[in-house]
């Protein structure tokens, strides 16, 4: 049974976490025509049912990125990181942006493992050193702590220092510092990736396959988007810590990207549901394409912090 343009539409605006407003600009159309659409009054033009049909494959994983498309955007990123000498160091050295990525990356990578603090309520805690009584005392730790191991992680790379298994631990450690007795060491026993039908590693041979995928880190490949994406759908499946590894993981992927002098990717917490989609994608069919795709739009939004261009 086919789907009717209101459903396909029902899980664009689910899977990107628009408004309909927001919608409609998308697609580049009134907020009226869109809510015809919506509402069954009118339907689209065959040129605008085809990008609705375009945006569902997208959302939902089945489409194909084209190869000269996903170079191309990994070559104009190639071409911003010339543009910036070492990207580390500024960050270091502009105390306005470094406090905006730690904003951005803090809020965000809390909110999508289900942190309940606004960006608001994060700010005041990372950069007022006040605590809010109406939140949990565990998210407020938690935001704090994901803001000492990035301020750590940036520390790392402007040393030149390696991005290895001693890394991954410590900013585990620090993530999880106060809030579980196992921070800083991998998992004794069987855990499920909620929501997802996806075999985790055994407990007993994460520090093999660990091993393994920090091998692939050191490899220095050409394309950092590719092996940042290829390595962090396996860390995510491997599953090494009894909790925080998206945090880790993620913080592992801008460990990388910032060691190839790239801005950090930003995925934010309205695209959950791409991100996942992707990364079991990425995990299940072998085809990384729209998880790097989705990086080189990531990392973008990195720049556009670092070049100050950011007005979200």
């Amino acid at each position: 049974m086919s789907m009717t343009t209101r459903q396909k539409l029902e899980v664009i605006q689910k899977m990107l976490g628009l408004t309909q407003t927001k919608l409609a600009l998308k697609f580049g159309v009134s907020f009226v025509a869109f809510n015809g659409w919506w509402t069954g009054r009118s339907n689209p033009r065959p040129k605008m049912r085809t990008a609705i049909d375009e945006l569902f494959l997208e959302v939902t994983g089945q489409k194909i990125i084209p190869a000269d498309k996903l170079t191309a955007k990994k070559q104009s990123l190639q071409k911003k990181s010339s543009e910036h000498k070492n990207v580390v160091r500024e960050i270091l050295d502009n105390p306005d942006i470094r406090d905006q990525l730690i904003l951005k990356l803090t809020y965000h990578s809390n909110s999508i493992e289900g942190s309940t603090l606004t960006e608001p309520d994060t700010a005041t805690i990372l950069f007022d050193n006040a605590a809010l009584p109406n939140k949990s005392l565990t998210e407020q730790l938690e935001a704090k702590n994901h803001q000492t191991a990035l301020n750590y992680l940036f520390d790392h790379i402007a040393k030149r220092e390696n991005i290895d298994e001693n890394l991954v631990l410590k900013l585990h450690s620090i993530l999880m510092n106060g809030i579980r007795p196992d921070a800083g060491v991998y998992r004794n026993h069987a855990v499920r990736i909620t929501g997802v039908n996806l075999p985790t590693a055994n407990y007993a041979s994460v520090p093999r396959l660990m091993a393994e995928v920090m091998a692939k880190v050191a490899e220095n490949s050409k394309d950092v988007i590719a092996s940042s994406a290829s390595v962090h759908s396996r860390f995510e499946q491997i599953h090494p810590f009894s909790d925080g590894n998206g945090r880790v993981g993620r913080l592992l992927m801008n460990a990388m990207l910032l060691g190839a002098n790239f801005a950090p990717a930003i995925i934010r917490q309205e695209q959950k549901r791409l991100y996942y989609t992707y990364l079991y994608k990425a995990q299940t069919k072998d085809d990384h394409s729209q998880l790097e795709n989705f990086f080189c739009e990531a990392v973008m939004d990195g720049f556009k912090i670092l070049e100050r261009t950011d007005i979200r």
